[in-house]
């Protein structure tokens, strides 16, 4: 697998894997660059629905390999997935548009699951039907956008971005079975982002130019929108890799310790971007806390493990001053641009997701894991909204006009620099440049 390189610019140190409430971002637009437009909100939807499907399918079709007494409902929330996602086509195109494109969604989805059961039970003949399969559905699925956009995307271009999806779902699992678990959360990452940058944002934007009065003549390809999409998806992973990693650590699942490593490299990302702004000591400082977080919340499982209610409670005491503690940090970093109180507020319920969704698992009630951790990866998309805003608000000139994109067949961003456009735009770039690093560790 290639080396996966990231450029991370010194302004993501704006935006802290941290969800926030309303209001807790002071900032007022006044007509310039926005992230709140009718366009980019439809973006915004399609971003969230499809990279939750890359995560749902891949814990989905593990989950049926270990035989976890969650598996159903795993499976079932992608199948959910697939009815929003119909439900955003139908309000575009009518019912009948999204009849066709659920059935088609869904036996997408029923392939992968054939092909995860071909796998684990070494059938090589079903193994291959799944393929071919799913490589018919590829078609079906560049005629269906084809006509649905009248030619504003073109089968050819579907074809070429979905043949790439099904190899990163298809070898993420094949990875997890051979037991090469960094390599399976590696690619993981990459699906998640393949379906952001040449998917939703090809989608979202020939929908818009489709029905411009829809839309209010605003357009999902903004360089503002970039932004938010961008930041509102590191957001989402962070929770998918956090829901991943509680319930593997309750298990005490061998996939662990690469599952928790991914989140740690996030760590190391933010750090080095609030050192490149605002020194080592407060890189350090931030490095310190955002670990200490991810500790608490491994201590509450930890506490479950050892059926301690005490440890438990003290996971939530330390999770319940972190939120204090950031909050502060947060709106010393950023002048008062991030409010802490309301801050404060808003991450107590990423707190109460992440917690919600790991205690519905242990307690054995699965359709309510699954529906809050759903509603956990959604709620990441709400910061993302409000600190994209502030920074726009705050450096409107950095964020006027259209982006210029590379070519990758469906008019999104080419895999292999997939933020580094976007955080080219950022204004303080100029002062202090950027700060280059591996967002995932060389495969072995």
């Amino acid at each position: 697998m290639k080396r996966k390189n990231k450029v991370v610019a010194v302004l993501l140190s704006l935006v802290l894997l941290v969800p926030v409430g309303g209001g807790a971002v002071l900032a007022v637009n006044h007509g310039g660059p926005t992230v709140d437009t009718a366009a980019v909100e439809l973006r915004s939807n399609t971003d969230h629905l499809f990279t939750e499907h890359a995560y749902l399918i891949i814990t989905a079709m593990r989950k049926s390999n270990n035989g976890d007494p969650d598996a159903a409902q795993a499976e079932a929330a992608v199948i959910n997935n697939g009815k929003d996602l119909q439900a955003a086509i139908a309000s575009l195109y009518g019912e009948d548009a999204g009849a066709e494109f659920i059935k088609n969604w869904t036996d997408h989805i029923g392939y992968f699951m054939d092909y995860a059961n071909a796998v684990s039970a070494g059938d090589m003949e079903a193994k291959q039907t799944a393929l071919d399969n799913l490589a018919n559905y590829t078609h079906l699925s560049g005629k269906f956008q084809e006509k649905l956009t009248e030619g504003r995307v073109m089968e050819a271009a579907v074809v070429n971005v979905l043949s790439t999806h099904i190899d990163q779902i298809t070898g993420s699992y094949d990875a997890y079975v051979s037991g090469d678990y960094q390599q399976a959360y590696t690619i993981q990452s990459e699906a998640m982002e393949h379906l952001l940058n040449n998917v939703s944002k090809t989608l979202s934007d020939a929908y818009t130019q489709q029905f411009p009065e829809m839309f209010n003549d605003t357009k999902a390809v903004t360089k503002a929108a970039d932004l938010r999409s961008n930041l509102s998806f590191l957001l989402a992973e962070h929770f998918a890799l956090l829901q991943q990693s509680m319930q593997n650590g309750f298990e005490q699942s061998e996939e662990y310790d690469a599952n928790l490593a991914l989140l740690n490299e996030n760590t190391e990302q933010l750090a080095a971007a609030i050192a490149s702004v605002y020194g080592e000591e407060a890189g350090a400082q931030f490095n310190e806390t955002w670990s200490n977080h991810i500790d608490y919340f491994m201590e509450y499982v930890m506490g479950t493990v050892n059926e301690s209610q005490e440890e438990k409670e003290a996971a939530l005491a330390e999770l319940d001053q972190y939120r204090a503690d950031f909050s502060e940090f947060m709106s010393g970093a950023t002048e008062g641009r991030v409010e802490a109180s309301a801050l404060s507020e808003g991450l107590q319920m990423h707190v109460n997701q992440a917690i919600g969704t790991f205690n519905s698992y242990v307690e054995g009630d699965y359709e309510q894991t699954w529906t809050t951790a759903r509603e956990g990866y959604k709620h990441m998309f709400t910061p993302g909204k409000l600190l994209s805003s502030a920074i726009v608000q705050q450096f409107p000139e950095q964020f006027a006009g259209l982006p210029e994109m590379p070519e990758t067949g469906m008019g999104g961003m080419a895999d292999s620099g997939n933020l580094n456009w976007m955080l080219w735009t950022l204004p303080l770039l100029v002062l202090v440049g950027v700060l280059a690093v591996n967002r995932r560790k060389v495969l072995q």
